[in-house]
């Protein structure tokens, strides 16, 4: 394993540790990167609602990592509101602890988020998550939120994307613009 793995290991950590003084630090170079970047920027427009998406448990909890996020983002400038409109009526297993085949499906993400419509229109979502994978819980989230508001423009960000394991990581912090679609009755992330 690498310098620049080991690195992206400890991120992950730290993130997932809800550090309350460094979260918001990190942040902030996020945002300011985010405006350096014309699609990212977009992004975050000023009319963008902060959507945090769900842990795996069906309780909210100071320890929610997304919310953590989605407000850091919001007070910096990121959204001008964060709206817990997305929450879990049922848990569903962690992915990042279960083996390959025994992680959630998309359909059992979409079965176990429940929608709370808002008093105020949201037109444009943002879904804000602290790491992504596959995809599967921000095809799903996106999904539901698709459903209950039809006319909202949804799109997604996470502080951190996973690549699998790959011989040489080149840069921790390196941003990326992909998709997430269904195909094949999966989640499939490009890139």
């Amino acid at each position: 394993m690498g310098t620049v793995a080991e690195a992206s290991r400890l991120l992950c950590t730290r993130v997932k540790s809800i550090d309350p003084l460094w979260l918001p630090h990190y942040a902030g170079v996020v945002c300011k990167t985010i405006f350096h970047d014309r699609r990212l920027a977009a992004l975050f427009a000023h009319d963008a609602v902060l959507v945090p998406v769900p842990g795996s448990s069906a309780s909210i909890t100071s320890r929610w990592v997304a919310l953590q996020l989605a407000t850091a983002l919001s007070v910096i400038g990121c959204g001008p509101r964060v709206w817990i409109g997305l929450r879990r009526e049922a848990a569903v297993r962690k992915s990042s602890t279960a083996p390959e085949g025994a992680r959630p499906t998309v359909q059992q993400h979409y079965e176990s988020f429940a929608v709370t419509v808002p008093v105020i229109p949201a037109n444009r979502i943002v879904l804000i998550d602290d790491v992504v994978s596959k995809g599967r819980t921000l095809l799903a989230a996106a999904a539901c939120l698709q459903r209950e508001l039809p006319q909202a423009d949804i799109r997604a960000f996470a502080l951190i994307r996973t690549l699998g394991f790959v011989e040489q990581l080149e840069d921790v912090t390196k941003w990326c613009h992909g998709v997430i679609r269904w195909v094949g009755g999966d989640a499939r992330r490009e890139p």
